[in-house]
C-alpha cells in the first residue's frame, strides 16, 4: 500500500548559526505551498528529533507544530540517528495506512556544531558508538577509512575512485539551490587535499550543516479528492536489522575447530535495509531509475551501490570509470550532488532525499534531472543498528 506524497520542501544547507527551528519552519512553509494543503488541514505533525539543539529538539514534533500554529494536530517525534528523517517518514505513513491520518506534515532540522559529530556528554558503556569514540579513539573519518581500506584491499578500488566520486557528485550539485557546495572540483583537487585518515582526503569526507527539510504526505483518497491524479508514492519504507542464522554454541567446549564457528550474516545491514524497500514495494532493483545514497564518505557511495543491489559485488568501481552513475548514465547516484555538497543535518537528510527523488519523478530537478526517471530509492545508515530506505514511483 502506498501514501501520496503532494509536497516537498528544504532550507538550503550552510552554516547559518541560527535557531534550528528557524531552518524548520522555512521548510515547513514550502512543503505546504508546495502541495497546496492548508495548514489548518494537517492532522499529523512528525518532527525528526535533534539531539544538540536542547529540548525543543527532543520534543520535535511538538517544537514544529507550536511554531507554525496550534492547530489541533497530533504530534510525533522520531530519532533514528542519520535515519532520523526517514522513521518520522515511517511513523507518518503508518498511521495514514491505518486510518488513522490523512494529511501528516514531517519535519528534520538540525543547527550542527563545527567540526565532525562526537557523542554526546556522559559514559554509556553499551553504546558501541560510544566504545568506538572513546576507548579506541576511532571518531568518524577513521571509521569511513577502515570501510574504504576494504575496498581497496576486496575490489581493487583505489583514491583516484573515491575522488572520482567527489568530482561526479560536485558537477551534479552545481545547480541545486539548496547544495551548500556548488563548485566544481577535479580529480587533483580532492587528491592533493589534506589526508584525513589514510586513504581518504579532506574532499572525500562530508562536512557538518545546519539545514532542514519536510515533506506532506497524505492517503491515496486525500490526494483523488483534491485533485492529485498521479502523485508521486511512497511504496516502502525499510528500517530492518540484519538475518543472522540460528547458531548454537556449546561454551564449555570451545575449541579452535571452526566449525563451531557463529556464520556469516544471511545479509549485511545495508543489504538488508535495501532488499526490504524491493520486496515491500514489490519493486526490482533493475526498475530503479535513481539513487540518493548516504556518502559520508566518497567510498560509502560505492559501498552503497552494491548494497543496493544496482550492481554486482565489485562493481561500482568500474560503473563509475564507465559514467554509468553520473547524470545521463544508466542508473544516476546523487543527483543532488549528496552529503558531498550539503553536508550532515542530521534529521533533515533522509527528508532531503525524498525531497530529491521527489523532484525528480516529477520532472522538476532543473539542471540536473534523470530523463524519464518513474522509481528512486534512498539509503541512509544512522549509529549502531539504525538504517533506513525509502522507494519512491510515479
Amino acid at each position: 500500500m502506498s501514501v501520496a506524497v503532494l509536497g516537498v520542501g528544504m532550507h538550503p544547507w550552510g552554516k547559518w548559526g541560527r535557531h534550528f527551528v528557524e531552518y524548520g519552519v522555512h521548510a515547513a512553509r514550502a512543503a505546504l505551498a508546495d502541495s497546496g494543503v492548508d495548514w489548518q488541514d494537517v492532522d499529523l505533525v512528525v518532527g525528526g528529533e535533534t539531539v544538540r539543539n536542547g529540548y525543543g529538539g527532543y520534543v520535535a514534533g511538538a517544537t514544529f507544530a507550536q511554531a507554525l500554529g496550534w492547530n489541533g494536530a497530533r504530534v510525533a517525534t522520531s530519532y533514528a540517528a542519520c535515519a532520523t528523517g526517514a522513521l518520522a517518514l515511517d511513523t507518518a505513513r503508518a498511521r495514514i495506512l491505518a486510518g488513522l491520518s490523512e494529511v501528516a506534515l514531517v519535519v528534520g532540522a538540525d543547527t550542527t556544531p563545527k567540526g565532525f559529530l562526537a557523542p554526546n556528554a556522559g559514559e554509556r558503556w553499551d553504546d558501541p558508538d560510544w566504545l568506538r569514540f572513546r576507548l579506541l579513539g576511532m571518531t568518524n573519518p577513521a571509521y569511513f577509512a577502515m570501510y574504504a581500506r576494504r575496498r581497496m584491499d576486496l575490489y581493487g578500488a583505489t583514491p583516484e575512485d573515491f575522488a572520482a566520486v567527489k568530482v561526479k557528485n560536485a558537477r551534479h550539485g552545481l545547480e541545486n539551490p539548496n547544495a551548500r557546495y556548488r563548485k566544481e572540483v577535479a580529480l587533483e583537487d580532492v587528491l592533493t587535499s589534506a589526508v584525513v585518515c589514510d586513504p581518504l582526503h579532506l574532499l572525500d569526507i562530508c562536512a557538518t550543516s545546519d539545514g532542514a527539510a519536510a515533506v506532506v504526505l497524505t492517503s491515496a483518497e486525500y490526494a483523488k479528492r483534491h485533485g492529485v491524479d498521479r502523485p508521486v508514492r511512497i511504496d516502502a519504507v525499510a528500517t530492518v536489522t540484519p538475518t543472522f542464522p540460528n547458531t548454537v554454541l556449546d561454551m564449555p567446549n570451545i575449541s579452535t575447530d571452526a566449525s563451531t564457528a557463529v556464520a556469516a550474516p544471511e545479509r549485511t545491514f545495508k543489504e538488508s535495509i535495501g532488499q526490504a524497500a524491493y520486496e515491500e514495494a514489490g519493486i526490482d532493483p533493475a526498475d530503479v531509475s535513481l539513487a540518493e545514497v548516504y556518502d559520508l564518505s566518497t567510498a560509502l557511495e560505492l559501498d552503497w551501490m552494491e548494497d543496493l543491489q544496482l550492481c554486482k559485488r565489485g562493481e561500482a568501481e568500474a560503473l563509475l570509470r564507465a559514467g554509468e552513475t553520473t547524470l545521463g548514465g544508466r542508473i544516476p547516484v546523487n543527483p543532488s550532488g549528496g552529503l558531498a555538497c550539503f553536508g550532515e543535518a542530521v534529521p533533515a537528510q533522509a527528508l532531503a532525499q525524498v525531497c530529491e527523488v521527489t523532484w525528480q519523478l516529477r520532472g522538476q530537478a532543473t539542471g540536473r534531472q534523470v530523463e524519464g526517471a518513474r522509481v528512486g530509492i534512498t539509503a541512509n545508515q544512522g549509529l549502531f543498528g539504525h538504517g533506513s530506505s525509502v522507494l519512491l514511483s510515479r
